[in-house]
């Protein structure tokens, strides 16, 4: 899997890129939470769920399905509450809240380890990947992120997902002014 880290900058560049009027500090951080909710699924190991299962990690919460809904879901919710009380714009968030959380498995199947994802879940449970493969994936449990593997994978970051979402972020700042 990518980091946290990857995948909230990733949010965050969509959101400032294409969405900057909708930018808030409550924004950022409902689309940050939704880049990385898919990988709450690493709690059914603690139910004895295996890895490979379409229960376990990176199965059935890295659909296309399951985060098209959770992004959904949330902007609905995120907009009904704010009716009246905000400027935002309704179908934006809602674009903004599911490009956040189906950058999780496309991220995902960036990386060079783990077994892919489900990404077509509940149509098919086959875990897929990208043909190419830049992303050092990132160790599951936090002890072993603060290690010289956890180093390696915030400097594969930084160059394959942080420097893009920079350049994305300039650009749109770039192409507004124009």
């Amino acid at each position: 899997m990518a980091s946290i880290f990857g995948h909230i900058a990733a949010s965050a560049a969509f959101g400032y890129t294409c969405f900057p009027k909708e930018v808030r500090a409550t924004t950022l951080l409902l689309a940050g939470g939704l880049a990385f909710a898919p990988d709450l699924d690493v709690l059914a190991f603690h139910f004895g769920i295996p890895y490979g299962s379409q229960w376990g990690h990176r199965g059935w919460t890295h659909s296309l399905v399951f985060t098209i809904l959770l992004g959904l879901l949330t902007g609905l919710i995120f907009n009904y509450l704010q009716k009246n009380k905000s400027r935002h714009h309704p179908s934006k968030i809602i674009l903004w809240f599911i490009l956040s959380a189906v950058s999780h498995p496309l991220l995902d199947m960036l990386t060079n380890g783990g077994r892919g994802c489900a990404l077509w879940w509940p149509f098919d449970a086959t875990r897929i990947f990208f043909p190419w493969n830049p992303i050092a994936v990132s160790p599951l449990g936090a002890a072993a992120f603060f290690s010289e593997w956890g180093l390696k994978v915030l400097l594969s970051e930084f160059f394959w997902i942080g420097l893009p979402a920079l350049g994305l972020v300039m650009l749109g700042k770039l192409f507004r002014r124009a």
